[in-house]
């Protein structure tokens, strides 16, 4: 799989790797909030011998709908995070940064982690961007179509 990091035969220390995400990533997951985007995912792998520290830097773009005038824009996101990879038969909870894996395992699948740190990412809010002048790209004739509708003239 793609978003596979083998760690079995890797020296203790640190390692890079990295990973394109883009409309065919977001395909393997129903229902999600995102169809289109182009994220870049890097991974620093800290292998030590009785754990795995992994340190994500996520930043790309996002197509998501627009709250105030529902027009498909390009949300810039950026996200960064640390989880320890450890090993054991039985898996305890310790928290949601800590993913258990089997001893026998030579890899680690990320298609998963990826997805939900990109989710995680997204704004609360979805709105256009403002550009440089201070202003959203909203398309203006939904703008006024809502406004119309929210508060029609009495005659």
């Amino acid at each position: 799989m793609k978003y596979n990091i083998e760690f079995k035969g890797l020296k203790e220390g640190l390692h890079d790797f990295e990973f394109e995400v883009d409309n065919k990533f977001f395909e393997h997951f129903e229902e999600s909030l995102v169809e289109n985007g182009k994220v870049k995912v890097e991974v620093l792998l800290e292998k030590r011998s009785s754990f795995i520290k992994l340190h994500f830097k996520i930043k790309g773009w996002l197509e998501l709908t627009c709250d105030r005038c529902l027009d498909l824009y390009e949300q810039p996101i950026k996200h960064e995070t640390e989880m320890f990879v450890k090993f054991g038969e039985n898996e305890t909870d310790d928290g949601e940064s800590v993913i258990w894996v089997h001893p026998e395992e030579h890899h680690i699948n990320l298609t998963q982690i990826i997805y939900e740190y990109i989710t995680l990412s997204i704004p609360l809010r979805h709105v256009h961007p403002k550009d440089n002048d201070g202003k959203r790209k909203c398309n203006k004739e939904m703008l006024k179509k809502k406004k119309n509708y929210m508060h029609p003239d009495s005659e």
